[in-house]
């Protein structure tokens, strides 16, 4: 994981999420976001408050846990705000953040680093924290029916993220049997073809001739659909999933996607 990747996809994030927050009125604010336990402003909380909770650490020095006890601080300090006072409160968070994060080099996001996902590098907290923005900005966008950054370098890692976990998705969490294979074919807006093969267990593989059964999707529907965010009944009913070949296999993949919340 490079620093230009991670930190200049998070910084796309940020911007991207800036010009949204900046176009809500008060009852946009507190729309119902995708998140069963947040309303619009409760996802912008919850990413600020993140981001409040790193500043000032240097990378590097969380190696055995992640204090995000310490985001109820800025939640707390922000909560009685109107929605214009917490949008500018928001705006000096993210700022602050972005400052810290342009003074990182290659080897600080090469430092080992605690996750939310357990032990890896600091790099790849920065992808997490990307793909956990650009998700919550699709939380936002879609009840607002503001579609918008659904493709791009972002998109492609978090995406990345889901496609790290394919082993265990299709493998726990739909079920596939051995000696079975699935072909994942995204179709836009972001455009690939993910490969899952159980021999054994579950492992993903660059390529795959006849598979037993191709999920297609759009990929923010599937990305919602792994994040646990909407019901597969709705994508399937307007097509933005399909499946062929084993219609069986296709519909439990359609189905049991989720693997985060």
């Amino acid at each position: 994981m490079t620093t230009p990747d991670a930190i200049a996809n998070l910084n796309m994030c940020f911007d991207s999420l800036d010009s949204l927050f900046a176009s809500l009125d008060n009852n946009q604010w507190a729309t119902q976001s995708y998140c069963p336990d947040w309303d619009v402003r409760g996802i912008a909380t919850h990413l600020a408050g993140i981001e409040a909770m790193m500043i000032g650490e240097q990378p590097g020095s969380w190696t055995d846990s992640v204090p995000f006890d310490r985001v109820g601080e800025w939640i707390a300090a922000a909560a009685d705000l109107t929605n214009a006072d917490f949008l500018e409160r928001y705006r000096q968070t993210i700022t602050a953040r972005q400052a810290e994060m342009a003074a990182y080099t290659a080897d600080q996001m090469a430092l080992p680093s605690m996750t939310p996902v357990g032990p890896s590098t600091y790099g790849h907290f920065m992808a997490i924290r990307v793909f956990d923005c650009w998700v919550h900005e699709q939380d936002i966008r879609g009840p607002l029916a503001m579609a918008g950054h659904e493709s791009g370098p972002a998109a492609e890692m978090a995406l990345n993220e889901i496609e790290s976990s394919l082993p265990y998705i299709i493998g726990k969490k739909v079920g596939l049997v051995d000696g079975k294979t699935m072909t994942i074919e995204l179709t836009g807006p972001v455009e690939r073809r993910m490969h899952v093969v159980v021999d054994g267990r579950a492992g993903v593989v660059d390529q795959l001739d006849n598979p037993d059964v191709t999920l297609t999707a759009n990929s923010t529907a599937f990305a919602l659909l792994a994040c646990g965010r909407i019901d597969p009944q709705g994508p399937i009913d307007d097509g933005r999933v399909t499946w062929s070949g084993d219609a069986e296999w296709g519909e439990k993949a359609a189905r049991n996607l989720r693997f985060t919340m």
